[in-house]
């Protein structure tokens, strides 16, 4: 005796009689998504709506955004010290960054940050980072 797969495959319906498939309509089915208010469209959601979401609620586009203004202050800052003091955070044209030593970061707070800042600044070609923010990294 077949069983319901089989049947459907078949298209008979357990009576003996032809069935047909259930015809699925566009917006129903696997995979389909209901409607979403501020598109207005049902169906699969394309795969840069899908992106953009993705960094939006990760923060990886605030960093890719900001990549700019990190390089930019490495750069100045060269190799060695880069290392020690890594930008970690940057909005309203304040650039957060971590130092691993507290003689490091007072070195940076007192003597040379602002060169630094001023450098990057020169690198970037206009005055984007306004401050600049020390803190020990934990």
């Amino acid at each position: 005796m077949p069983n319901a797969f089989q049947n459907h495959m078949s298209n008979q319906s357990p009576d003996g009689r032809r069935s047909y498939p259930r015809r699925v309509f566009k917006g129903q089915g696997i995979g389909a998504e209901k409607s979403t208010p501020e598109r207005g469209r049902s169906g699969p959601t394309g795969m840069g709506d899908v992106l953009r979401q993705f960094m939006r609620d990760t923060g990886l586009g605030a960093q890719l955004r900001h990549a700019r203004v990190y390089g930019a202050w490495s750069e100045a800052l060269g190799e060695r010290l880069s290392e020690r003091a890594k930008p970690v955070h940057f909005q309203f044209g304040e650039l957060t960054v971590e130092v691993q030593s507290a003689p490091h970061m007072q070195e940076l707070q007192n003597f040379t940050g602002d060169q630094y800042r001023r450098e990057a600044n020169k690198k970037l070609g206009e005055d984007v980072i306004q401050k600049v923010l020390f803190r020990l990294k934990r």
